[in-house]
């Protein structure tokens, strides 16, 4: 069984205000024992944002998980002013090999907005049963249309990746190095979109080259029955409680899902963590 946890941190911030990036990572690992932590929303030298002490957050995960491989996805990179960078974006930390890292920044479209850069961070992971690609997101909260062209760079990267294990590049010695990849993937993330919008439907339409579509996880054991809310449960400034955080996997894979969860319970952030375990 291969266990994938992804969950929107809010840079360890609690229901509490407290920030507590050790806490995070006990409720995650009460969640599951995962292989594979997808995070979102973590931070290094950004104090301005509440309860944050300005720490590099990528560094601090990656010590509380020993044993791990950590993949830093940067997605905001701006300069502080005293010869630092304020740096924010994704990360995914995973005990089984990690083999080729991509990062694609995603289409950033002029919007009258309040908005930013958003990053596709994709680790290719060695299981018994092959490789398989992860890849990890977090799209626009505040524009239909930056998510709209987002989700098209997510199936454009998605399409192009299948499509290099169709026709592999020649294999070469350096920077021209061939590693092994594969059509099967996992999508996770906060899409920040509800679970019936048509944008987040795109997601799952098929490819005119017959790449594997990206299924919803939920979806797929549950078929018709809502998803679980994953936002908003404790902390409902924002809103009620929705859904925007889901998990995809490719339908050449969909016969393994075993299961998904959503954890409702914990408040180490205003996000929920979501499970899904596949057999291997």
């Amino acid at each position: 069984m291969i266990r994938i946890v992804t969950w929107n941190i809010q840079w360890g911030l609690g229901i509490d205000g407290t920030v507590d990036l050790a806490r995070m990572v006990r409720e995650a690992r009460a969640l599951a024992d995962f292989d594979v932590l997808c995070l979102q929303e973590v931070s290094d030298n950004f104090s301005s944002l509440k309860g944050n002490s300005g720490a590099n957050q990528f560094a601090e995960l990656a010590a509380l998980l020993p044993g791990y491989t950590a993949v830093e996805g940067v997605a905001l990179d701006l300069p502080d002013g005293a010869g630092r960078r304020r740096r924010f974006g994704n990360m995914i930390l995973s005990r089984l090999p990690v083999g080729q890292v991509l990062r694609y920044t995603l289409p950033w479209e002029a919007a009258a907005t309040r908005n930013m850069p958003r990053l596709l961070l994709e680790a290719t992971v060695t299981t018994p049963s092959g490789p398989l690609r992860v890849m990890t997101t977090h799209l626009e909260y505040s524009s239909d249309a930056l998510r709209r062209a987002q989700v098209e760079g997510i199936r454009e990267a998605h399409r192009t990746a299948c499509a290099r294990t169709v026709t592999p590049r020649e294999d070469g010695p350096g920077t021209y190095v061939r590693l092994p990849s594969a059509p099967s993937a996992v999508l996770t993330g906060d899409f920040n979109m509800r679970p019936e919008d048509p944008v987040k439907r795109r997601i799952s339409e098929p490819f005119a080259d017959g790449a594997p579509a990206l299924l919803d996880a939920w979806q797929a054991l549950h078929r018709e029955e809502p998803h679980p809310a994953s936002f908003c449960i404790y902390d409902r400034t924002s809103s009620e409680p929705l859904c925007c955080d889901f998990v995809f996997v490719t339908q050449d894979i969909a016969s393994r899902l075993r299961r998904i969860a959503y954890d409702q319970e914990t408040q180490a952030s205003d996000h929920q963590p979501v499970l899904i375990e596949l057999d291997l």
